[in-house]
C-alpha cells in the first residue's frame, strides 16, 4: 500500500514538473510572439510644423489596428529644421533598436541610408527616390528603402495649366534644372522631365525655357539670365535641388516678379505664390500600410515605390499681394488651400 502511494506521489510529482515546464514554455513563446514592434520616425522639420503629418501616420496605424502605447511603440525624432542633425537623431533610432524606420524630406532619407543597411526604412515624400539613387528601381527596390515618391507623371502638364489660367498674358515660362549631374541615371531623368514639360507647354501655347544652375550659388545668376532671355513665369519640378534651396528660389522668383508654381504645399507655406503636387498628410498615412507589410515579415527590397494618388492646389495670397500679383477668382476657387 505504502509503495502504491509511493508511485503515485512519483506521478503527481512529475506531472506537476510538465505541468510547470509547458507553462514556461508556453509563457516565453507568448512573449516572443507577442513582442511589441518599436519604429523610429525621423522628421527633418520641428513638431509644430510636422503635427499634421504625424497625426496622419498614426491614423493610418489605427486603422490598421495599431494603438500608440498598448501594441506598438514610437520613437520620434525631429531635426528642427537643421539637415544636419539628421544623422545624430538616425542613430539614435538605431540605438534603440527600432524594428523600422519612418522618414520624410531626401536630406532625412539619405541620413537613414547612410546609417543602416539591415533596419528598413520608409519614406513619405521622396523627391525622386531613383533618380537621387535611394533605390534601384520603383517596382524593385532591391534595399532597404521604400516607400513613397512625391514624383509622378504629367503633374508638370498640370502646373502649367494652372499657370496659364491665371496668368493668361504669359507667353514664355523659365523650368527650373540643375546643371553639371555626374549620374547619367539622374542626368536622363533630368531630361525627360525637360522634355515631357516642353510637350505640355507647346499643347497651351507656352514656350518654356530652361533655367540652369549648378549648386544653390549659381541661382541668381540664372535667375537674371531667364528673365533677360524674356521668361515671365517659373515652373519648379520636384527634386532634391529644389527642396534643398527652397527659400532662395521664392525669394529670387519674388525678386524678378516671376508667377511661379512650385511642387509642393512646403514651397507655397514658406512663401511661394502658388503649388500643386501630392498631398504629404495622404502620404504620410499610406506610410502606415508600408509598416504593417513589414511588421509582418514582408521585405523593403520586394515593395514597390508608390507614386502619388492625391494632390492638392494651394495659392499664397499673402504673397501675391505683397508682388502686386492677381490671382482670378476662378483660379481661387479651384485652390484646396488659400494662405492669407
Amino acid at each position: 500500500m505504502d509503495r502504491d502511494k509511493k508511485i503515485m506521489k512519483k506521478k503527481i510529482t512529475s506531472l506537476t514538473l510538465c505541468a510547470v515546464l509547458l507553462a514556461l514554455c508556453s509563457y516565453t513563446e507568448a512573449q516572443q510572439t507577442g513582442k511589441i514592434p518599436r519604429i523610429g520616425v525621423l522628421i527633418t522639420a520641428s513638431p509644430a510644423n510636422a503635427t499634421r503629418r504625424v497625426q496622419a501616420l498614426q491614423q493610418g496605424l489605427r486603422e490598421l489596428g495599431y494603438v500608440e502605447g498598448k501594441n506598438i511603440v514610437i520613437e520620434y525624432r525631429y531635426a528642427e529644421g537643421k539637415p544636419e542633425t539628421l544623422p545624430e537623431r538616425v542613430d539614435e533610432l538605431i540605438r534603440l533598436n527600432v524594428d523600422a524606420i519612418i522618414t520624410d524630406t531626401s536630406n532625412a532619407i539619405q541620413a537613414a541610408k547612410n546609417a543602416t543597411k539591415t533596419i528598413p526604412v520608409v519614406f513619405t515624400t521622396a523627391n525622386d527616390p531613383l533618380g537621387d539613387g535611394q533605390v534601384a528601381s520603383l517596382a524593385r527596390p532591391g534595399g532597404n528603402l521604400t516607400g513613397l515618391s512625391i514624383l509622378a507623371v504629367d503633374l508638370n502638364g498640370k502646373r502649367l495649366e494652372l499657370l496659364k489660367e491665371a496668368f493668361p498674358k504669359v507667353t514664355r515660362v523659365a523650368f527650373l534644372t540643375r546643371t553639371g549631374i555626374s549620374r547619367t541615371e539622374q542626368r536622363y531623368l533630368a531630361e525627360q522631365r525637360l522634355k515631357e514639360a516642353e510637350v505640355a507647354a507647346k499643347d497651351l501655347g507656352l514656350r518654356l525655357q530652361p533655367l540652369g544652375a549648378k549648386d544653390g550659388d549659381d541661382l541668381e545668376s540664372a535667375f537674371g539670365a531667364a528673365k533677360s532671355a524674356g521668361a515671365q513665369a517659373l515652373i519648379i519640378s520636384p527634386s532634391t535641388f529644389a527642396a534643398t534651396h527652397r527659400t532662395r528660389i521664392i525669394e529670387l522668383a519674388a525678386k524678378h516678379r516671376m508667377p511661379a508654381i512650385y511642387p509642393s504645399m512646403q514651397f507655397a507655406e514658406a512663401g511661394g505664390l502658388m503649388s500643386y503636387g501630392p498631398d504629404p498628410n495622404h502620404s504620410s498615412r499610406r506610410a502606415a500600410v508600408y509598416v504593417d507589410k513589414i511588421l509582418k515579415g514582408a521585405k523593403p527590397a520586394d515593395l514597390p515605390v508608390e507614386q502619388p494618388m492625391k494632390f492638392e492646389f494651394a495659392i499664397n495670397l499673402k504673397t501675391a499681394k505683397q508682388t502686386g500679383l492677381m490671382i482670378p477668382p476662378n483660379v481661387l476657387t479651384r485652390a484646396d488651400k488659400v494662405i492669407r
